[in-house]
């Protein structure tokens, strides 16, 4: 087991942290392997109502490990259908984030770079320390970008913007990336964890059900068109309407207390 990736489940939050921080996190195989094997299993497990990736150390993630690059052990396989099909396989991690059933949020502390910010924008949610940078980092290594950064960018910022950063490779901070939809908050890095986890356990106690049904909603309604986004909250709207949790809320509405979810 790789001490690359650590994970730590409570109150129905499970928390991932990418732990080179020596190489600021760099990603390595073992690291995109464990979250591979994590991604999945908590997308299922029952108790889990949200999931947060951070860093270790200083750093959220700086993308590849540009040492590895210049070693020429980065890449998989020898031909270019090896080495696209190895690599296309590791940025499913990317996937898994944008899909997965329940709240995704990115804890950014320091750098979020490269693949490393293509992580992060892939999360649901971005919280920002005060020292968040976040930089499409690849034109500086003459890559053109991977773990779809590109689809995640164009959809949070526009498509002219994003080509702007991607071209340029220019360093977001945290401010800006709050003026550019990259960050939903920025707070100060000494109550970063604080306030993320607060805000996860908030998403994990709330009505699951719901959640995961706004989820496929939202994602639906970045490729469908308007007809599509009607016929499934439609769909949607009305299974929750026939939950416990709908019921419970109704409940505690009538009688002026917070509801209490039970995820069904």
């Amino acid at each position: 087991m790789t001490q690359d990736l650590l994970e730590l489940v409570k109150d129905g939050v499970a928390l991932l942290t990418l732990n080179r921080p020596d190489r600021l996190n760099a990603m390595s195989r073992p690291m995109l392997d464990a979250l591979l094997e994590a991604l999945p299993r908590l997308a299922a497990d029952p108790e889990v109502g949200a999931v947060v990736l951070t860093g270790a150390g200083r750093a959220f993630c700086a993308g590849g490990d540009v040492k590895a690059m210049a070693e020429g052990r980065e890449s998989e396989g020898t031909t270019l259908e090896e080495r696209a099909q190895a690599l296309r396989a590791r940025m499913e991690v990317s996937r898994w984030l944008h899909e997965m059933p329940m709240p995704t949020i990115a804890m950014v502390r320091g750098a979020a770079a490269g693949a490393g910010l293509s992580l992060a924008l892939a999360c649901d949610l971005r919280v920002a320390g005060d020292t968040a940078r976040f930089a499409p980092a690849f034109a500086r290594v003459g890559y053109s970008g991977d773990f779809g950064g590109s689809w995640f960018l164009t959809r949070l910022v526009g498509t002219a913007k994003a080509r702007e950063l991607y071209y340029t490779a220019d360093i977001v901070d945290a401010q800006q990336a709050l003026r550019l939809g990259l960050a939903n908050r920025v707070v100060p890095d000494a109550r970063l964890e604080e306030e993320t986890l607060a805000l996860a356990r908030r998403l994990a106690g709330g009505p699951r059900v719901a959640l995961r049904y706004m989820k496929r909603n939202f994602n639906a309604a970045e490729t469908g068109t308007l007809k599509d986004a009607l016929d499934l909250e439609a769909w949607h709207h009305t299974r929750c309407g026939m939950t416990e949790d709908h019921r419970e809320a109704a409940k505690a509405f009538v009688e002026k207390r917070e509801p209490v979810f039970r995820g069904r």
